[in-house]
Formats: structure tokens, C-alpha cells, sequence
């Protein structure tokens, strides 16, 4: 089993781009869980640190604790449905950026490897013929001394999914502990994945939202 460390980062304690009477939206940073794990440890999160100043405030989706990027939340029962809905049936747009370890022969492709959860070694997941379908589209930007920066695209939503699909394609991303060996790991100081844009619409309005953070690497 994965030995988790946790030491949330103070600083930004919260960057909240935007925020109205239905959804809130944040950067969050890598190192912070989205919501509460079972230990009383894990109880800081983005999840709880929002409901500190609102008390309204839901989880709708999650990103790693690795991860860092735009998150949004929902501030009612109804804003809370139909985002999740949108997460659900695919409807969201969601763009990540990671710097993964490699030099590609292919500009861009699509990637369709089912994906189910590794037992023997939770909460890890694995490539798995009978496990749930899994796509993710990526698009190299830039390229350097062993290692580029793909612009990755998931279709589906499964965990880990882009983690397990480029260690898959045979390009790590840079700093997982997860799915990376020791040069993996210490090529970089966090994961080097960071959740970009997002797109959907909004619960109230029916407008469509988008918003965006740039990546740090």
C-alpha cells in the first residue's frame, strides 16, 4: 500500500477566482486534498477550507492531491445536481498540462486503455482489459533535454487516469510517486500535472463558464 504524507500547503491558503450565489470556483495547489479523508489528519482540504468562510459550500468533482489546477463548487442543492451531471455525462470541458519524461515520436493521439484499481497495491490503478473504459486525448507543446510538455485532453474521468496513461504510453509525468521510479521522482519537486481550464455551464443562467490557470512549469 501507498504510504500518504500529507502536509498541506499554508500558502495560498485559498485562491478563489471566481464566486457567485450558486458555484465557487478556485486554484487550488498541489498538496491539498479536494475533500476529508477518514483520518482526522486529512481534515484540511479545499473542501473544508472553503466552508470555513461559506458555509453552503459542496464537492462536486476532485482532483488529485497532487494535482493542482480549477476546481468548482457548488453553493446549493440544485447548482450541486447539475454540475454533477454535466461531470457525469461528459459534458465539461477539461484541459490539464504535465511535463512527462521522454521525447515523443507523435505530435498528438488518443489514448484508450481501460483502466480498473490495482488490489494488490491500492489505492494505485492499473491497465486492465476488463476494467472501465478510459480516453484521454493528448497534444505535444514542447519538447526538450528527455522530457515534454503535452497538453492532455480526458474524455472519461477515472481516477488517476492521465497518471496511469502516460506512465502507459512511456512517459511518466515528472515527480509521481505513484507510478514513477526514483529518477521519476526526483526529476521534479510535486507532480508535475496541473488542471488548466475548465468549461461547463452554469446551473442558474444556463451561460457557459470557462476559466483557466496557467500552468507553473
Amino acid at each position: 500500500m501507498q504510504i500518504f504524507s500529507y502536509q498541506p500547503p499554508s500558502i495560498p491558503w485559498l485562491d478563489i477566482r471566481y464566486i457567485d450565489r450558486d458555484i465557487i470556483v478556485i486554484n487550488k495547489p498541489s498538496g491539498l486534498l479536494s475533500n476529508p479523508g477518514i483520518a482526522e489528519y486529512t481534515h484540511d482540504c479545499a473542501l473544508t477550507r472553503l466552508q470555513e468562510r461559506f458555509k453552503d459550500c459542496i464537492l462536486v468533482h476532485r482532483l488529485d492531491c497532487a494535482t493542482s489546477g480549477i476546481m468548482v463548487f457548488a453553493r446549493n442543492k440544485k447548482a450541486e445536481s447539475s454540475l454533477k451531471t454535466q461531470f457525469q455525462n461528459r459534458q465539461t470541458q477539461k484541459t490539464y498540462i504535465a511535463e512527462v519524461a521522454g521525447i515523443f515520436t507523435d505530435a498528438n493521439g488518443v489514448i484508450e486503455l481501460a483502466l480498473a484499481a490495482d488490489k494488490a497495491n491500492p489505492p494505485k490503478q492499473m491497465v486492465s482489459e476488463t476494467g472501465k473504459t478510459a480516453i484521454t486525448h493528448y497534444k505535444v507543446i514542447s519538447q526538450g533535454e528527455n522530457k515534454s510538455l503535452v497538453e492532455l485532453k480526458p474524455v472519461t474521468g477515472r481516477t488517476h487516469q492521465l497518471r496511469v496513461h502516460m506512465q502507459a504510453l512511456g512517459h511518466t509525468i515528472l515527480g509521481d510517486d505513484f507510478y514513477g521510479d526514483d529518477n521519476i521522482i526526483n526529476a521534479a519537486k510535486r507532480l508535475q500535472l496541473h488542471a488548466q481550464e475548465l468549461s461547463f455551464i452554469h446551473p442558474y443562467s444556463g451561460k457557459p463558464m470557462h476559466f483557466s490557470s496557467a500552468h507553473p512549469f
